[in-house]
Order: structure tokens, then sequence, then C-alpha cells
């Protein structure tokens, strides 16, 4: 038995006898409520409005806020543009520009998950993607990213 055990520890070197769990960080529910706030504060000063989704590492909704009088399409557009930022680790602006210049990514958007339009943000904690932002509403892509960016690096600036 010791000889068997021995052997397959020898056989397999990434396993050690040490093994330990991962650390990971998530997002917190009062993390994911600053970024969402933030965000709609950021998007506040351009004069817009919409709605934000905020995801944890999982892709599970942690917060989802929403202006007074935007449309209820918004919601699941913001949380498909969080899931997406988080799923590919990219932001959905870049994501949706190469899937319109390459084939390959151009299948991404055969994934009904998946929502390639500008507004997803992932967010970087420590080098590692620890949840993500989606907007939607906003008037466009590039105020739906822009707020989601400036909010994330007023709460977890770049270290």
């Amino acid at each position: 038995m010791k000889r068997t055990l021995m052997a397959i520890m020898v056989a397999l070197p990434g396993i050690s006898a040490a093994a330990a769990p991962a650390t990971v960080h998530d997002m917190t529910l009062e993390l994911a409520t600053t970024l969402a706030s933030g965000t709609l504060a950021q998007c506040r000063e351009y004069d817009k409005k919409g709605v934000v989704a905020v995801v944890d590492r999982g892709g599970n909704p942690v917060v989802v806020m929403r202006d007074d009088n935007v449309g209820p399409h918004n919601t699941l557009a913001a949380q498909r543009k969080a899931y997406t930022a988080l799923s590919t680790k990219t932001p959905t602006q870049a994501l949706a520009e190469k899937a319109r210049a390459d084939a390959d990514s151009a299948n991404l958007t055969t994934l009904p998950e998946l929502l390639l339009l500008g507004g997803g943000v992932p967010v970087v904690f420590n080098h590692e993607v620890i949840g993500a932002v989606g907007v939607a509403g906003m008037g466009g892509a590039e105020f739906d990213g822009k707020c989601a960016a400036q909010a994330i690096e007023k709460a977890l600036p770049a270290r």
C-alpha cells in the first residue's frame, strides 16, 4: 500500500502531500453596491440614465440598480454584458470590435448568454477577475463602458 501511494505521488508531479485549497478574492455585496452606485453617479455626470448590474466571479448577479424611466430590456442587457465581460475576462466593447473584424470571434454571437455590445467591464483585483459590471441604457456603448470603467477605477484604483 505504501509503495503504491509513493508510485502514484512520483507519477503525478503536480500533486503533493501538502496540497491546500486555493485562496481567492470575490465580489462582496458592499463592493458591488459601491460599484453600482458609483457607475450610476458617473453616468449622471454625463446626464445619462440606465441600468447597472454587478456579477460575482461565478456570474451570479449581486446587485442590479436601475434609474427611473429606463426600458425594462436594459436590465437583462446589463446583466448579460456583465456576464460576458466576466466570462471572457475582456471589456465587451473590445469583444464586439473583435467579433466584427474576425470570423472566429464572431461565433461568440451564437452563444445566447453572451452579449457583444460595449458596456461590460471585468473587475480585476490583485490580477484576478473577481466579477464584472454591466451597463445598459445610458445612450450607447461609449457611455455604458466609460461609466463602468470610471467607477471601477475609483473603487479599486490600480495597484
